[in-house]
């Protein structure tokens, strides 16, 4: 595969993922009853979030969602979308919305959180680093680091240290396309590293696997 078109594939994943993270951060501010602009605001935390967090890290200043501005564009118009296809159908509270939302939310989180734990660490090595945990480490906070701060502007339990082992997909699926970049190529160890993130979460989710947990007395979790 030649240098542009996965370059053009990259971008496109990049796309996807911010799309899918900005609908999980709208759809969390929709519930929690935001005004438009806090959609969008907490939409373009969720989407980006991860990627500013990791360009810091890496020196890169300003970080890319200022110097690419479609990122933050896309995510911007995501969020107004949902916004208004929600607010135009007045039916949010309805069981049948509030039944499907922790599915819509895990479907959306899961995708993004696939594309940019790889995204992260191919920017890793796009800045010339190759040590491996640093790279698994940028994957992860790329892929988990937008959530983070969603979370914590919603005043949510983080959802990296509750649920379905969310944090461990992103770093399996890291360490498996860092391991794998010497034998598949940049592309498909990112093909392969995606597909096990969101393999983890989606088994994670539908056995209800999870880390251990110490409960308080009355027998629910903390």
């Amino acid at each position: 595969m030649n240098y542009m078109n996965f370059n053009v594939l990259t971008l496109i994943m990049e796309l996807i993922g911010t799309i899918a993270f900005a609908s999980s951060g709208a759809m969390l501010a929709i519930q929690k009853e935001m005004d438009l602009f806090g959609v969008c605001v907490l939409g373009v935390t969720t989407s980006v979030g991860g990627g500013m967090i990791r360009d810091l890290l890496l020196g890169i200043i300003p970080p890319g969602m200022f110097r690419k501005p479609i990122y933050t564009s896309v995510a911007i118009l995501t969020s107004i979308l949902l916004f208004f296809i929600i607010y135009t159908r007045r039916n949010i509270k309805n069981k049948k919305i509030a039944e499907a939302y922790n599915k819509i939310m895990m479907v959306f989180d899961t995708v993004g959180l696939g594309i940019f734990t790889v995204v992260g660490i191919h920017a890793g090595r796009k800045e010339g680093y190759e040590q491996i945990f640093l790279l698994i480490f940028l994957g992860v906070i790329t892929g988990v680091g937008g959530g983070l701060l969603r979370d914590m502007m919603a005043q949510e339990m983080p959802y990296i240290l509750t649920k379905h082992i969310y944090a461990c997909a992103s770093i399996s699926g890291a360490a498996v396309c860092v391991m794998s970049d010497s034998l598949l190529g940049d592309f498909w160890s990112m093909t392969v590293g995606m597909t096990v993130v969101m393999l983890v979460r989606f088994l994670a989710t539908r056995y209800r696997w999870n880390l251990p947990k110490i409960r308080n007395s009355s027998g629910h979790d903390q």
